[in-house]
């Protein structure tokens, strides 16, 4: 916990208040209150102002966190046999504003994201307002059974972002929310949009890599088979071991393969 702080990064209090408070001003609310999210986000300060808005704070160290995680991410890619595709941000402000246009984009093609209100800069901060969904679970906290009622939806709306040219980029159980049977894609990150077919793959395998613990690798792939090509699947199989390398990540990578496998045979 005292390397995730660390990397994540501590701002004053006094800061997150004047932040939060000028985010209520922008939008002529009152300020009434501002409380910390326990996270493990090391790309951002997430808050809940006023109990309605949801308001994450980008520091510098936030942006060198993120510089550094995706120069190894593009290093990782290699080992899969393709060039990188992810892409650094250069301030604080422009992480905000990516996560503004990503989430505002997802909504356009009529998936489940949180409402995208404003990015803003505040002082040395950028500064990013969601609608608050108070009322969810992230998709690995859930049994097996709800997990596996949802794997259509899952496949589905990833399958309907790669068509638009769109990938996540940073897929796991916690960046998909569950409100009662809709799901909510939250924090996709910036990937170069000219390799739309290696950023579909590394989503494909990061899905399998979230989902193999929780249903199993056998329900898993024939999930995903429903809305990819055999081609494609074969494409994401490439990744995976690429994707067990990520500490956030745990899955049984063996298994996985032997299915996809069996699936394409």
């Amino acid at each position: 916990m005292a390397i995730r702080r660390l990397l994540r990064g501590q701002i004053p209090q006094a800061d997150i208040e004047a932040v939060a408070r000028e985010a209520a001003n922008r939008q002529g609310e009152a300020f009434e209150s501002v409380r910390q999210l326990d996270s493990d986000n090391w790309l951002s300060i997430p808050c809940v102002v006023n109990e309605q808005l949801f308001v994450k704070i980008v520091t510098d160290q936030n942006a060198l966190v993120h510089a550094l995680l995706t120069a190894g991410r593009n290093l990782g890619a290699l080992t899969s046999r393709s060039e990188g595709f992810f892409e650094r941000f250069e301030t604080p402000v422009s992480m905000a504003e990516h996560d503004l246009e990503a989430t505002r984009r997802i909504r356009e093609l009529g998936i489940n994201a949180p409402e995208p209100i404003e990015a803003f800069e505040y002082e040395e901060y950028g500064v990013l307002v969601l609608e608050f969904l108070p009322e969810f679970e992230p998709l690995d906290r859930l049994d097996p059974t709800t997990v596996e009622a949802l794997l259509p939806a899952v496949f589905e709306s990833l399958s309907v972002m790669h068509e638009a040219g769109i990938a996540h980029g940073d897929l796991r159980g916690e960046n998909v929310l569950v409100i009662g049977d809709e799901i909510y894609f939250i924090d996709a990150t910036k990937v170069n949009e000219q390799a739309i077919e290696d950023a579909r793959a590394y989503d494909i395998a990061c899905a399998l890599a979230a989902l193999q613990p929780i249903v199993g690798a056998r329900t898993a792939v024939r999930a995903a088979s429903e809305f990819y090509t055999d081609e494609q699947l074969l494409d994401a199989e490439a990744y995976l071991d690429f994707v067990n390398l990520r500490p956030d990540h745990d899955f049984d990578t063996l298994q996985t393969k032997g299915e996809l496998e069996t699936e394409l045979s």
